[in-house]
């Protein structure tokens, strides 16, 4: 196991390194970006704390091309190499059903995102992701909640699928209606029962 620490902006791994490996990160977010042939990027996960990432298939895919990116200021991770991460699922089979079940709720994620895409708005969209963001990284008082903000307009726009002058307005439409404050480190929610 390695142990690696990142600062925001720092590219951690590319998918298409020699030496395949399976991170966990122990402390910040991460974004996961896919780069197209053109050399757009598009966000394909954000990983946070005691999430798995790298080479999850258990399979090397050398024609992928996408890299993590650290979101926020501190960022550390430990890796394993997949030979390694596949031996410890052989040896201690509570390990395997946890690895199991995090796969499993990889894909209801993905499903769940799936059909949001093909049955919401923009607006919904949104609205689900602040929602999802507040319960998982938000500090509750009351109804209010506070979350340390490391997207960018730009990253939200990726998530929620939609072009960032929508997501731009969107955000904007949240504020103006009272319902939100954006900015830049944090985003406050006054009131999540009623968005």
């Amino acid at each position: 196991m390695g142990f690696k620490t990142a600062k925001k902006g720092d590219v951690i791994y590319f998918s298409s390194s020699d030496v395949p490996r399976v991170f966990v990160l122990k402390k910040g977010a991460i974004k996961i970006v896919s780069l197209d042939e053109d050399g757009n990027e598009t966000i394909k996960d954000i990983i946070q704390k005691g999430d798995l990432f790298g080479e999850l298939e258990l399979e090397s895919d050398k024609d992928s091309n996408e890299y993590a990116k650290a979101l926020t200021s501190e960022v550390s991770i430990c890796s394993f190499l997949l030979s390694d991460f596949e031996n410890l699922l052989l040896k201690y089979p509570n390990l395997a059903l946890s690895y199991t079940k995090f796969v499993g709720l990889k894909m209801k994620r993905l499903k769940n995102s799936y059909a949001n895409l093909m049955s919401k708005d923009a607006r919904t969209r949104l609205l689900t992701f602040l929602k999802d963001w507040s319960e998982r990284e938000g500090r509750k008082e009351g109804n209010k909640i506070t979350i340390d903000n490391y997207l960018t307009q730009n990253d939200i726009a990726q998530i929620i699928c939609t072009s960032r002058q929508t997501a731009t307005l969107l955000l904007k439409e949240l504020e103006e209606n009272g319902l939100m404050y954006y900015g830049r480190k944090e985003i406050i929610i006054e009131d999540i029962s009623k968005l």
